[in-house]
């Protein structure tokens, strides 16, 4: 992987910052605003991935005009406001267009016809206002659901087109920076939707893009680190969507070209990451020692980074090592250690990715320990409180827990509670594409095979028997 070349260009003009926004935060910290604003997103069907760095570069005026999402939420939180009143400028000065007169005819500048409003003495430079990129838009907005056009993700897009034409790539700007991080926000919110068997091989074409880019070099040293940065968070949720969807050896390259990245460019957080979904890798590969160790090394290079939140989830994946490992002792220390961290509460340190992780979360991956230490009772009540905790917005963790509530109750001698968690799953399908979880039915369906006769559970096995053949 080749280094970041950084070249020196004429400074721009220092933002202004967003008073009226930050008036309106009041006594709330950035990580309360940004929890409310995902709160006032979800109650309008809106998903945005807003955390404490969002707020910030708002405040700071980083973020002269939010994109529409925002735009929405923003407006849904502070009725008869306008983007204006929050501070913010107008749409077309933020383009750099000029404000069409009530006689143009809408449409008349397509959306990838932008001005170019670039200093000519700094022909590297590139425009920064990626949170309102109409290319972006298209990207996203074209399809819907797990049909994601990821693969074109705007200037990472021309980036690999470039390279697949084996013309040079251009060296990239705080605009290509800003696509690459709007790309691993958009794959997460897909994959929390609708899991990752119809994401992976859409995803992989935007990676290749991001390390096109980072061979190619940044025009500045921060634009160079946020590459970096966009890149190895983009490979881990890549080797996410591989992981989920059962292709092992894939996710495991993906997080090992993380953890390369990591530590080429002394990325704690980045490493912590990359270490976090090794573990969860090894623990599902059949590897718990390893999850152990992974588990551990994330959490020395976590420490310092300040966030209770993220050493709460990777006490978490050791525990589940040493339930592997049937270490009961150990697997009940780590999952203490775990609850303790998570009762101090969330952070501005708390990382952007860990947006799944709550109290849901916290239950649903302590019922996979005991499901692994076959205390099934334990596991059905966790599993149960996973399901009721989480926010309607994560459906494929919804189905997950319930698969995993159905699992729990079926080997726990409570075949028709099984059956019918298992229905509730089956329903979820429609919307969840995940070999995960698939793979938990059919586990459960073979379980539940010599109950047939009680109540409900031949529903469910007549239900289950005719889903379409995966792979």
């Amino acid at each position: 992987m080749a280094s970041s070349t950084v070249t020196s260009s004429q400074s721009p003009t220092p933002p202004r910052p967003n008073l009226a926004f930050r008036r309106l935060r009041g006594q709330r910290s950035p990580a309360e605003f940004a929890a409310a604003v995902r709160r006032a997103a979800r109650e309008i069907g809106e998903s945005v991935s807003c955390d404490a760095r969002y707020v910030g570069r708002v405040e700071a005026g980083e973020i002269r005009c939010p994109n529409y999402a925002y735009e929405r939420v923003f407006l849904h939180m502070f009725p008869g406001r306008t983007l204006t009143d929050l501070g913010f400028a107008s749409r077309a000065a933020v383009r750099g267009r000029r404000v069409r007169t009530t006689g143009e005819t809408p449409g008349a500048y397509e959306p990838y016809d932008t001005q170019d409003t670039r200093d000519t003495q700094d022909p590297d430079e590139t425009y920064d206002d990626y949170e309102e990129s109409d290319v972006l838009r298209r990207a996203f907005m074209t399809g819907g659901g797990a049909t994601v056009a990821a693969a074109s993700l705007g200037p990472i897009g021309l980036a690999l087109d470039a390279a697949a034409a084996g013309r040079p790539v251009r060296r990239a700007g705080t605009g290509e920076a800003g696509a690459l991080e709007e790309a691993v926000r958009r794959i997460r919110l897909l994959d929390d939707r609708h899991g990752a068997d119809g994401l992976y091989q859409r995803a992989a074409a935007p990676l290749r893009a991001a390390y096109a880019l980072l061979d190619a070099g940044a025009t500045r040293q921060t634009t160079a680190d946020r590459l970096h940065s966009g890149a190895g968070e983009l490979a881990i949720s890549v080797g996410w969507l591989a992981h989920d969807s059962g292709r092992f050896d894939d996710a495991r390259s993906h997080y090992a070209e993380a953890l390369a990245t990591a530590r080429v460019t002394g990325d704690d957080a980045l490493e912590a990451h990359a270490f976090c979904n090794t573990a969860f890798l090894a623990r599902d590969s059949g590897r718990p020692r390893e999850a152990v160790r992974a588990a551990q090394a994330a959490q020395r290079v976590a420490r310092p980074l300040g966030s209770p939140r993220l050493m709460s989830l990777l006490s978490l994946r050791e525990a589940g090592g040493w339930a592997g490992l049937a270490d009961r002792t150990g697997c009940e220390q780590a999952l203490a250690r775990a609850q303790a961290y998570f009762e101090r509460g969330l952070s501005d340190a708390d990382p952007e990715w860990m947006s799944f992780y709550g109290e849901a979360e916290l239950e649903g991956l302590e019922a996979q320990c005991w499901s692994a230490l076959g205390d099934w009772r334990r596991a059905a009540r966790h599993a149960r409180r996973a399901a009721d905790l989480q926010d309607p917005h994560f459906t494929r963790n919804i189905a997950l827990y319930t698969a995993e509530l159905a699992d729990d109750l079926a080997r726990g001698g409570r075949p028709d509670e099984g059956a019918a968690a298992g229905l509730r799953v089956l329903e979820l399908l429609g919307e969840v594409q995940s070999s995960r979880v698939q793979t938990m039915l059919a586990a459960t369906a073979r379980v539940l095979l010599p109950h047939r006769r009680a109540a409900g559970v031949s529903a469910f096995l007549e239900r289950h028997a005719s889903l379409p053949r995966t792979g």
